[in-house]
């Protein structure tokens, strides 16, 4: 059988735009990932993005529980994000999933630390750290499925980024590579992720950087701040759904900076942090336009982010566009 890594894109590849495109690939790669895994465990890092998700949804048409999948809740996820993967994954497509809550482990070696590189590498270093530890807990394991999409790989040719294949994992874990989607852009994942049954706020989940709320707590990560960054994220996702905007803004997000500043809340003086909101819009990444929300939207959000979450005294509005800001503040 081929090298997966020599599996390429056929030029003349029909764009999956239909159900009906989308169920050929599907029953495709099915017969493949069983020719590829005979009667072998198939290992899956799952996140929760829409890359793995589907991945683990194919695997598991597929092979059912020969897959086993580890869900790393790092303690940097947004709120209900590992409760949903529980409840898709486990709950309702019955997949073999190991949980394992790592939340103190990432959280202690993070303390302190204020330079956005090596806040990178720690939670990288530590989540393969955890899931090598997992995967040399289980037996018969000879392959290790990975969400890599198309763009991964053509970035990769071309020398932007180095490809993740393989997760860093240590040189005794040689595991074979299943990638079921890795000839498929993002949008066509998305189409067959809908044709799987998964559901819509994981296919049209907006994009997650690795490290999480990690990069939205710019500055040392302590607990009280992530909290206070999860539970506004939590508030404006409920709003931007409510409001229609939540399948049609690219990314949005809040930031809590690691300062204070004075205010004042039931006659008392308070010394609290900011909450900068940021939603985006874009079509490469290269470029980001600012979405503008209506006043009423952003009155709603400020009153309802500093009532409902401690440690918030006032709430900004991020105008920059990239250029000269990034997407994330680290």
């Amino acid at each position: 059988m081929a090298d997966i890594t020599d599996i390429r894109r056929p030029d003349d590849m029909e764009r999956i735009t239909t159900p009906e495109l989308a169920k050929a690939f599907i029953d495709e790669q099915v017969a493949l990932i069983k020719e590829q895994v005979g009667d072998k465990k198939v290992l899956l890092a799952l996140s929760g993005g829409v890359d793995s998700s589907v991945v683990a949804a194919i695997l598991i048409k597929a092979i059912g529980q020969q897959l086993v999948c580890v869900h790393v809740n790092h303690g940097l996820l947004r709120k209900g994000e590992p409760e949903q993967v529980i409840k898709v994954f486990r709950d309702e497509l019955n997949a073999n999933l190991i949980y394992v809550d790592a939340t103190d482990r990432f959280l202690d070696k993070l303390a302190g630390v204020t330079d956005p590189e090596q806040k990178r590498k720690i939670i990288g270093g530590e989540f393969i750290e955890v899931f090598a530890e997992e995967a040399r807990k289980l037996d018969g394991i000879e392959f290790l499925a990975q969400g890599t999409i198309w763009p991964d790989i053509l970035e990769s040719d071309a020398g932007i980024k180095a490809h993740h294949n393989a997760g860093g994992l240590p040189e005794d874990m040689n595991f074979e590579l299943v990638e079921p989607v890795r000839i498929l852009f993002k949008d066509e994942v998305r189409v067959v992720g809908k044709e799987l049954g998964l559901p819509d706020n994981m296919v049209y989940r907006q994009p997650f950087p690795g490290p999480g709320l990690g990069v939205r707590c710019p500055g040392a990560i302590t607990r009280d701040r992530l909290e206070a960054v999860r539970e506004s994220d939590a508030i404006l996702r409920e709003e931007f759904e409510k409001n229609g905007l939540a399948g049609k803004v690219w990314q949005y997000f809040t930031v809590l900076p690691d300062f204070k500043s004075t205010g004042v809340k039931d006659g008392k003086r308070t010394f609290d942090w900011p909450c900068i909101i940021r939603a985006i819009n874009t079509t490469d990444v290269m470029e980001v336009t600012v979405e503008h929300l209506s006043d009423e939207l952003i009155d709603h959000l400020v009153n309802r982010i500093i009532t409902e979450v401690p440690g918030i005294n006032r709430v900004l509005f991020d105008y920059t566009p990239k250029p000269p800001a990034t997407v994330e503040y680290e």
